[in-house]
């Protein structure tokens, strides 16, 4: 998937400067995708130049001016068009902390507990932001009532798989935490 459509799919929210995306891309597809900044930027001066985007000035006082963008009709049709591929093929996980507890047994189980730890704390906070986010989309509504009622669904189920992943790092950092801490006492008494 190209950054493009995860751009997209944050414009489907609304319009948008690249310093709203970037600092929203948190709360609206960065569970599932990640971007900087200036890659962001550089990815809306190219749908921009390609009439996927369009961009309106907003004249502020006492800051530089803003540029809010906006999916044009060839942006949406573009939209429909991704989504009528079928994906490539099934995401891959690329994890340097699945490499250092492979190496566990020949490396510092210290370290790598440390790091699984860490890793379990960003879970949980990502988590926390996540449920937040369910909250403010749901607005006091059930499940049922949202996915009946809600103009969009796809924001939603998006975070639903964001927070299962979540769930499921802490579940399986907390696996690990216990197999390392019995490794750890299974060394010392020998």
């Amino acid at each position: 998937m190209a950054l493009r459509n995860a751009v997209m799919a944050a414009l489907l929210e609304g319009e948008a400067s690249g310093y709203d995306l970037a600092k929203g891309f948190d709360a609206t597809v960065a569970n599932f995708w990640a971007a900087t900044p200036q890659q962001l930027y550089r990815e809306l001066e190219r749908m921009e130049a390609e009439g996927l985007v369009t961009a309106r000035v907003v004249e502020q006082e006492r800051r530089p001016n803003k540029r809010l963008f906006s999916l044009t009709p060839a942006g949406r049709d573009a939209v429909r068009a991704y989504t009528a591929e079928p994906p490539a093929r099934p995401s891959v996980v690329r994890d340097e902390l699945l490499v250092k507890v492979q190496c566990a047994d020949a490396g510092d189980l210290g370290a790598v507990r440390a790091a699984v730890a860490e890793r379990m704390e960003w879970a949980t906070a990502k988590l926390a932001r996540y449920e937040r986010i369910r909250q403010r989309l749901l607005a006091g509504r059930s499940e049922e009532a949202y996915f009946a009622e809600a103009e969009r669904v796809g924001p939603y189920l998006t975070l639903l798989r964001g927070m299962a992943f979540e769930r499921e790092n802490l579940q399986w950092g907390d696996l690990v935490l216990r197999r390392l801490e019995q490794r750890v006492a299974i060394q010392q008494s020998e």
